[in-house]
């Protein structure tokens, strides 16, 4: 879908720019081929997106206009269907909003209302990154065993940043799809805590 909006808008200075957090670009390389992007497709074996912008999940989506400003900051967006019945997220809904502001028919966020919506880390999600960070840097040196308490740290004290707790678990030898995954967005869940965070319309 992706894709197809770049080559609808493209010609009003639209880019797309899609990055997957992947542990290699291996791991990322056969959907990307299959897309047969045109556009920027980048994949980050380093989470340096999710640090800049504080991604916590994916997909997440920005906007970011022609003078590099944040106007709608990390969304959940989908670009088809395919998941409503597990998010009950519409990707007509965002892909709607996304034409209209390219068009000019719609503003993005005022500049106050964006940055209010603007989810910024905290201490404990600073520290979160840094547990993760080392724990890669000890997993690409063979330290698996060091690499996974600094893992599991990480998990607890960001439980709601699924970019680490679930990219984690390639490294961790756990399919981040699995049974694993599903027991652990079950307790989150059951604990009263969404999956998705969407902005408000």
């Amino acid at each position: 879908m992706w894709q197809a909006l770049y080559e609808e808008l493209g010609g009003r200075g639209f880019v797309v720019i899609t990055v997957a957090l992947d542990k290699s670009p291996e791991d990322a390389r056969p959907w990307i081929d299959a897309a047969k992007p045109t556009h920027p497709s980048l994949v980050d074996t380093q989470h340096a997106l999710a640090d800049l912008y504080n991604i916590v999940n994916v997909p997440t989506v920005l906007w970011i206009d022609e003078r590099g400003r944040i106007v709608r900051p990390n969304d959940v967006a989908f670009g088809t269907d395919t998941f409503k019945h597990i998010t009950g997220l519409e990707a007509a809904t965002h892909l709607a909003a996304l034409r209209a502001w390219v068009t000019g028919a719609r503003a993005a966020f005022p500049e106050a209302r964006a940055r209010q919506l603007q989810s910024l880390p905290t201490e404990r999600d600073q520290q979160a990154r840094a547990e993760f960070g080392l724990g890669e840097w000890l997993f690409a040196r063979g330290r698996r065993e060091a690499a996974e308490r600094h893992f599991l740290r990480a998990g607890e004290l960001a439980p709601h940043d699924f970019t680490i707790r679930r990219g984690t678990m390639p490294m961790r030898g756990i399919d981040p799809m699995g049974r694993e995954f599903r027991e652990m967005l079950g307790a989150w869940t059951k604990a009263g805590n969404p999956y998705y965070r969407p902005l408000p319309e």
